[in-house]
């Protein structure tokens, strides 16, 4: 497989890195010679300087024997010519643009009238103001994903010192939670295992399970986890995402106040908003945090463009009372550190458009994908077609690699988490969701991949 990746900041140099790690034929294309240059340098890919809209560059970089192109620059306008270049080129290359501005919807109208061979425009917004919406419904959650129209959940949460589960074996869970469950990680020590049944869970353990949706609340009660509805909402930033949100809170009639340091802004949103109370200030701001009743929230959400100041905002609102905090982060360094300093709910733009990107990559008919626990692992829900190496027969005979399993099964619109026992068969057209290591996420594409290229 061939991809031609334009752009080569985060979001580019992270999918280039993913794709280089799974052996893929990967171009970089990027108009700033030290993108390129860094990019170069710790990764093995072709990286190219010059613009990615250019259809004379798109040729040259062999554009019309790619099976992909991901145009994922900081610049919408960028993006969107750089695919309708390569669809004048290459009409058959599958054209993907990363769309951020607040008029999605507008641009995505548009362009599937006038250009239906742009693929997929990607609004990582949208899948950001989601997931907000997840942490906030799901107690204790620090990675959860919805699967079967949101019917089946799969979470991530902290095992507690004084949990009571802590140190029972997984065996023994079914006995001690009103609710049918499958634990499909751990990560213990910074290392990710899939446990058996003699294997125990321990304070500190990260624990990635599947869950139907009916069942979810009384699995979380089980590890101490209790839901607290949101009635009072702050949010600090009021860019693209901040408003999004903000309409979403006033369409819940849940109680928001929204901080924004620009006047023009603030009256931007409150023209568009009727019930949302727009306080025009500076979130990092102690005396206007106090004076605005922080302590007095249920969540707060830190949304400004600044990283540290999202940070700063997040911890200060802990430190005052507020229950819940989540913090938008676009720096993937930062990751691994915000659950050592207590913030681990986080949210992230770039993330969001990684892993919908890596959802149209994957070979076979994948419907969705969401990396885990710093890339460690992957989720993957898909359909099983009907001459894919895995209906038909027995997991036991169908070779599933090491590191993988099954842990979603959704047959003609009823979901079913089926633990895989060896002799489960999937039928043709089941909706499917796969856990699987990183490294063998390869050898589950070939799985999903039908035998001959019908589809």
């Amino acid at each position: 497989m061939k991809i031609i990746i334009v752009g080569a900041g985060q979001v580019g140099f992270h999918i280039a890195s993913r794709l280089a790690h799974e052996n893929k034929d990967v171009v970089v294309i990027d108009a700033d010679p030290a993108a390129v240059a860094r990019l170069a340098e710790k990764i093995d890919v072709e990286a190219v300087v010059g613009s990615g809209s250019s259809p004379v560059l798109l040729e040259e970089v062999g554009i019309r024997e790619s099976d992909i192109l991901l145009a994922v620059t900081d610049s919408d306008e960028v993006n969107l010519v750089a695919c309708l270049a390569a669809d004048i080129i290459a009409p058959a290359v599958k054209k993907l643009a990363r769309i951020r501005k607040s008029d999605y919807e507008r641009y995505h109208k548009i362009f599937q009238e006038s250009a239906p061979h742009i693929d997929a425009i990607i609004n990582p917004e949208i899948e950001v103001i989601k997931t907000i919406g997840l942490f906030m419904r799901v107690p204790g959650a620090v990675d959860i994903g919805e699967f079967a129209d949101g019917r089946l959940k799969f979470v991530g949460i902290y095992m507690d010192k004084e949990a009571r589960l802590a140190g029972m074996r997984l065996a023994d869970l079914p006995s001690r939670i009103s609710g049918r469950l499958l634990i499909a990680a751990v990560v213990r020590e910074g290392k990710m295992i899939i446990p058996r049944g003699d294997d125990r869970l321990y304070p500190g353990d990260l624990i990635y399970f599947v869950s139907e949706e009916d069942g979810l609340a009384n699995i979380l009660k089980a590890f101490d986890k209790h839901h607290h509805p949101v009635k009072r909402a702050m949010i600090i930033g009021g860019g693209g995402i901040g408003l999004r949100l903000a309409r979403e809170m006033e369409k819940q009639s849940i109680y928001t106040k929204l901080i924004e340091r620009s006047p023009e802004r603030c009256a931007l949103i409150a023209d568009k908003l009727s019930k949302v109370v727009v306080i025009r200030g500076d979130g990092s701001d102690q005396g206007l945090l106090q004076e605005e009743n922080i302590g007095e929230m249920d969540v707060v959400i830190t949304l400004t463009n600044d990283e540290e100041t999202n940070i700063l905002m997040s911890l200060l609102a802990r430190r005052m009372g507020a229950r819940q905090a989540i913090t938008k982060l676009n720096n993937f360094g930062y990751f691994p550190l915000m659950s050592t300093i207590g913030l681990e709910q986080v949210v992230s733009p770039r993330l969001s458009a990684v892993n919908t990107i890596i959802q149209h990559i994957r070979r076979g008919k994948v419907l969705s994908a969401r990396t885990l626990s710093n890339e460690k692992a992957e989720l993957l829900e898909a359909v099983a077609l009907e001459t894919s190496d895995i209906v038909g027969k027995p997991l036991k005979k169908v070779g599933m690699p090491k590191g993988s399993l099954v842990i979603g099964i959704i047959r003609e619109g009823e979901v079913k988490i089926e633990i895989p026992s060896g002799d489960s068969v999937i039928a043709p057209n089941d909706r499917i969701i796969i856990f699987a290591m990183r490294e063998v996420v390869p050898k589950i594409e070939k799985i999903l991949t039908v035998k001959l290229e019908f589809f």
